[in-house]
């Protein structure tokens, strides 16, 4: 009996991917499996249901469903969802294991095998499988993309016949892997970049791509690469070295996360309120609580002048 693979539109606000490609579509059906898609389920990502080979298309989540072995989401299934899908079956996706309990009872009663692909280990063997980081990059792209979009000064220095226009002063708080792209985004847009992590490792990963790192003399490196949850004494110290850097820049990227926990507050609302007028905050932890005091998830938000 081949195996039976499902794929339905995401549900959640905002998101736009899909979880199969065309070109992963085909390596499956060649392998013999029976592919299974909700219609339309790609065309937010800009794939036509024509483009997939050797995909049966059917009309809702239900149908698709129906009798999967292995089913692929890019967001975590509603608890609607979840009682939609085969018992014993297996699920694969980015499904944001540590913030809800209900859901994982709800896989849990009907015997599905949940595999996050956030938890994948930071070894070379798995790095072909490493959705997290690649996500991360795409995210820290966009960052920089929206923060030049929306910084009411020039990202470059301009040098004209009338004089010269000083660069853009950005800083990015939290070097991981959404955080290294936005800075190198950002330097190649011409922007003056300074940045900073609590891990140690990170200051040479920053001034590798020509950022100036933000020195705080607070270090918190945690397992597996991830930085640890800061004392109230070191998160003391570094508002106040931050406090300073903050007020001088145009725009300030926030990536900062902790893994199972709510996003740590590092840019205060007193900080908000010494920033520059018509200054930019792009708080890409805003799904997990964000790094700004003020930061509602998928909101714009305008303080003080500040966006």
């Amino acid at each position: 009996m081949p195996l039976t693979l499902a794929v339905a539109r995401e549900s959640a606000d905002g998101e736009y991917r899909t979880a199969l490609s065309p070109e992963t579509a085909k390596k499956f059906a060649a392998l013999g499996a029976k592919l299974y898609m909700e219609q339309s389920a790609g065309i937010q990502s800009h794939f036509l249901d024509p483009d997939y080979t050797g995909v049966e298309f059917v009309h809702g989540l239900v149908e698709a469903y129906a009798n999967a072995h292995l089913i692929l989401r890019v967001t975590p299934p509603s608890l609607a969802e979840i009682e939609r899908i085969p018992e014993g079956a297996v699920l694969i996706g980015l499904l944001k294991p540590f913030e809800d309990k209900a859901r994982l009872a709800a896989l849990n009663a009907r015997k599905i095998t949940a595999f996050a692909l956030e938890l994948l280990p930071r070894i070379s063997r798995a790095q072909s499988m490493d959705a997290l980081s690649s996500q991360g990059a795409c995210a820290g792209y966009q960052c920089g993309l929206i923060a030049a979009a929306r910084c009411t000064k020039f990202f470059p220095m301009l040098t004209t016949a009338a004089g010269t226009i000083r660069p853009a002063r950005v800083l990015v708080i939290g070097a991981g892997v959404a955080g290294l792209q936005a800075i190198a985004t950002c330097k190649r847009l011409g922007a003056m970049v300074e940045a900073y992590d609590v891990r140690s490792a990170a200051r040479e990963q920053i001034e590798s791509l020509g950022a100036k790192f933000v020195d705080t003399g607070v270090a918190a490196d945690g397992v597996g690469g991830y930085a640890r949850e800061l004392t109230a004494e070191e998160k003391a110290a570094q508002t106040e070295k931050l406090a300073k850097a903050v007020a001088l820049s145009d725009v300030v990227i926030t990536t900062a996360a902790i893994p199972g926990k709510k996003a740590p507050i590092i840019i205060t609302t007193d900080m908000i309120g010494r920033m520059k007028y018509g200054a930019i905050i792009v708080d890409m932890a805003a799904e997990s609580g964000g790094n700004c005091a003020l930061t509602q998830p998928g909101e714009h938000v305008v303080a003080n002048d500040v966006n």
